[in-house]
């Protein structure tokens, strides 16, 4: 059965708050919510878009307008809200936001996304650059109109296929002590929230209501980030939901660290937690926790395809469903996935290592996987409490695992699915793990765990047998 969803009350979000203000992730405080407070009263009148000739009827493009108010809330001298009035639909192609001002859209207030590339100034409906201060709030919508931007419906592959030019719907680069909270994001054509080389941030309550079809539409990409806090969120997203990333830029933007994510509410058809695949510098000091993933093409991901290293990761009190998709669908339905293989055989790729799994139970088309390559063996992995079923229960083909992105290596791998699946790895410790079976067992599906090439493994209080106890081993450690 699938898993029900959990409803988080406010005062579970108001504890969850109080612990975040406190915690420290191995040694590294993360950033005290006080410097996430979102400006007090305006000390001006608010800068309303309708008085600034926005018209407001879904049909005249507004940018302009909404742009003039922004502009003046920016150069009044006090921290100022520019308030996008309730009852209207707003046409925009880009709008930038300043500092020191509440981006506030009222009520039913929703910004409408131009489908003409030439509304765009840059590549994405709003924009933020070295904004200090920035909040964007309230309970209106910005509309990606995510289905204008796609040529046509593929059957075969059941997905959308893109048009050659389709927007971000948020690019906010080099702000700090930015806020984002209570608004709704829908039908994003490209990347929803994406925020680069962004300090001291706080994402609260917002909410992703997305195309689960539409390819690339991830929910919140923290890019280059540090001192993060995503809270409380629910996203429904075609693409990764939530994803940590360092992306390859002209410009040094450092690592991505100290970023807390917890208390979400997730489904996608990719990864619902997710590190990478962009790897390029660092990405460390990364804590997931009391989040659910109602459906995934994998559940717990980290996918280190660049020189960067991961490092410094707890995934914890989490419960997941991971399923097969059509085959475009990065993912195979991978329980859990560690993956260290290079993008391209010529890439000097990092490591992963030191990353621990506690109070993790999922339900899963495909194994709990911690896969090194030679080029990079995968060290310090710690799991207690990993209770996972392994069933199968759509119609895809299975006994595969999926590499992508690589050109070094076979992008999809014909391979039997046992329940934990270890290769080029050290110093792997199972403590208190379980591996069920479902229903249905195809043949394919094989030993409780399965290792080889794998040093200094560890085993405790680890309960299991094979598929097929006939004709499998329950662990089988070559």
């Amino acid at each position: 059965m699938p898993l029900t969803p959990r409803v988080f009350s406010r005062r579970q979000l108001v504890r969850s708050a109080a612990k975040l203000a406190t915690v420290t992730t191995v040694g590294a405080a993360l950033p005290s919510l006080q410097l996430f407070a979102a400006p007090g009263p305006p000390a001006a009148p608010a800068f309303e878009v309708l008085q600034y000739g926005a018209v407001g009827d879904g049909k005249t493009l507004d940018t302009t307008a909404i742009q003039k108010a922004i502009d003046a809330a920016a150069t009044s001298g006090t921290a100022a809200r520019v308030l996008v009035n309730r009852g209207h639909k707003y046409l925009v192609g880009t709008i930038e936001l300043k500092s020191n001002m509440d981006f506030h859209l009222e009520g039913d207030a929703e910004l409408l996304v131009s489908s003409v590339k030439a509304d765009y100034s840059g590549g994405a409906a709003v924009i933020a650059n070295g904004a200090n201060g920035l909040t964007i709030s309230g309970t209106g919508r910005i509309n990606g109109r995510a289905l204008e931007f796609m040529t046509h419906f593929e059957e075969a592959n059941e997905w959308w296929i893109p048009k050659e030019w389709r927007p971000r719907l948020f690019i906010l680069t080099g702000c700090t002590n930015l806020v984002v909270r209570d608004i709704t994001i829908a039908s994003a054509p490209s990347w929803s929230l994406h925020m680069l080389g962004c300090e001291k941030v706080l994402v609260e309550k917002i909410r992703i209501h997305n195309n689960l079809d539409v390819p690339n539409c991830d929910g919140i990409d923290p890019d280059h980030c540090r001192d993060v806090v995503i809270r409380g969120c629910h996203i429904i997203c075609g693409d990764d939901a939530i994803v940590i990333k360092t992306t390859r830029q002209q410009q040094n933007y450092g690592p991505s660290a100290n970023i807390t994510v917890s208390d979400c509410l997730l489904e996608t058809q990719d990864s619902g937690l997710k590190i990478g695949t962009e790897t390029t510098a660092d990405i460390y000091n990364i804590v997931f926790e009391r989040c659910k993933i109602v459906t995934s093409c994998r559940g717990l991901t980290i996918q280190l395809r660049d020189e960067g290293n991961v490092y410094k990761v707890r995934f914890r009190d989490i419960e997941f469903v991971s399923r097969y998709h059509s085959d475009p669908w990065w993912g195979r339905g991978e329980a859990i996935s560690l993956t260290a293989i290079p993008r391209t055989p010529e890439t000097k790729v990092g490591t992963i290592s030191d990353v621990s799994f506690a109070n993790i139970k999922g339900r899963a088309e495909n194994s709990i996987r911690i896969n090194g390559t030679k080029e990079s063996r995968i060290h310090n992995i710690r799991m207690n409490h990993v209770d996972v079923t392994f069933d199968r229960w759509t119609k895809y083909r299975g006994n595969l695992f999926d590499n992508r992105p690589t050109t070094a290596y076979p992008a999809i791998e014909p391979h039997n699915t046992p329940g934990f699946y270890i290769r080029f790895a050290d110093d792997i410790s199972l403590q208190n793990c379980r591996v069920r079976w479902g229903k249905n067992v195809p043949e394919y599906f094989s030993n409780a765990l399965q290792a080889h090439d794998v040093t200094r493994i560890t085993m405790k209080a680890f309960k299991g047998e094979a598929a097929f106890p006939k004709r499998d081993k329950a662990v089988l450690i070559t």
